[in-house]
């Protein structure tokens, strides 16, 4: 039996954080070659620190010869992207930055497995396993400690760019332990949270008083008690930030990315992995068909982990855990995953639009739990198979 009173701590991380300043650099280069080429094949790594930033990893096209005519504007990204986040120090500003691009060809063996040809479909780009995850204890139906942790730096990060905070730099961290009773979540029993400030006179209550209302101003009415913990810049002075102060690598941060703990994760990395690669596009339909289980009312949670094998298009297994929680059997929702989503990885790009260039949003604050955007983006977030999944069951 689960436990109904308990505590549970997520963390999430800024955009500007080292290892999402590469997660965003990997993604803005995906989505400039899918916006010239819906079915390019990219896997792209990044890497940053003082004062460089190395891009490695593999692209494939359907004519090869214009890969130099693509990497052409790598570069021209990679600042970009640095300026957006807002990084102008000393040793990692965009305009002084060493770029060393890397990219390559992808291998013709890799391609040969993934590659649909004759009968053979469109083949999964590796082996693996994904979850996904859904609850209803937000509206979002995702687990409250990393829906909230997520949304405190968002904010910082809003008031930081639109110039209201300028104190504030891009690199932060926050960590939120978030309090049960009966399985729902009632309040913050302690609140960290570390966040770069341009001015080095500040200490660490400067910078409380700076970022307290707007974490007052995201959580929950009544969540932030007399016995909340805070612990702002608990270190002391936090001037020097992103990969000056720390290297930065692309899929460091795969828990922040999903769930925040709350449920398993398959091991595999999402940012600079076109939607071919299923440790991204088949973690998003997982996400998409908990989602949907739960926002169809068969339960109150929901765990589905899929399963692939590289070059093989089915996957080789569905698994379905509603915690005690479901109005049919797992049996039965695996069952009625079968019959109401393909999930061969041509099937999961057709039926979540994925061959578009809207993946750099998600590299920072979360894949799961933004709203659905009106050009495709975050598409797995719907809720329109609800009804077909119930009818299913």
């Amino acid at each position: 039996m689960s436990r109904a009173s308990y505590s549970f701590t997520s963390e999430s991380v800024s955009e500007g954080h080292p290892d999402k300043v590469c997660d965003r650099i990997s993604d803005a280069i995906l989505d400039a070659l899918i916006a010239e080429e819906p079915e390019a094949r990219v896997a792209c790594e990044t890497f940053a620190t003082t004062n460089r930033v190395v891009i490695g990893g593999e692209v494939g096209l359907t004519d090869q010869g214009k890969l130099s005519d693509y990497m052409a504007g790598v570069e021209g990204i990679v600042r970009d992207c640095i300026r957006d986040i807002g990084y102008e120090q000393e040793k990692f500003h965009h305009e002084t930055v060493e770029v060393t691009n890397l990219l390559h060809e992808q291998s013709a063996h890799i391609a040969q497995g993934v590659d649909a040809a004759g009968n053979k479909d469109e083949g999964a780009g590796d082996q693996g396993i994904m979850f996904g995850y859904a609850c209803n204890e937000t509206d979002a139906l995702m687990p409250a400690p990393i829906l909230y942790a997520h949304a405190m730096l968002r904010r910082l990060a809003e008031v930081r760019k639109d110039g209201t905070e300028p104190t504030l730099g891009p690199d932060a961290k926050s960590q939120l332990t978030v309090r049960y009773e009966n399985g729902v979540p009632v309040g913050v029993s302690s609140i960290v949270l570390s966040t770069q400030h341009l001015d080095a006179t500040m200490s660490s209550a400067d910078v409380r008083a700076v970022i307290e209302p707007y974490v007052r101003e995201v959580l929950p009415d009544g969540w932030i008690g007399a016995d909340t913990v805070w612990h702002v810049n608990p270190t002391g002075k936090f001037v020097i930030g992103g990969p000056d102060g720390d290297a930065g690598l692309t899929g460091r941060k795969i828990i922040v990315d999903t769930y925040g703990g709350a449920a398993p994760h398959g091991g595999g990395a999402f940012s600079g992995k076109d939607p071919t690669k299923v440790d991204r596009s088949a973690a998003y339909a997982a996400r998409y068909l908990a989602k949907n289980v739960v926002a169809a009312g068969l339960a109150t949670r929901c765990t589905l982990q899929l399963s692939y094998a590289i070059g093989v298009s089915e996957p080789l297994s569905i698994y379905a855990d509603l915690h005690g929680t479901g109005q049919a059997d797992e049996a039965a929702i695996e069952a009625a995953i079968r019959k109401t989503m393909d999930l061969t990885p041509r099937g999961i790009r057709t039926q979540l639009d994925l061959n578009r260039p809207i993946y750099q949003r998600t590299a920072a604050y979360g894949h799961f739990g933004r709203a659905p955007d009106a050009d495709g983006g975050f598409s797995w977030e719907r809720t329109d198979l609800a009804e077909a999944l119930a009818n299913a069951v």
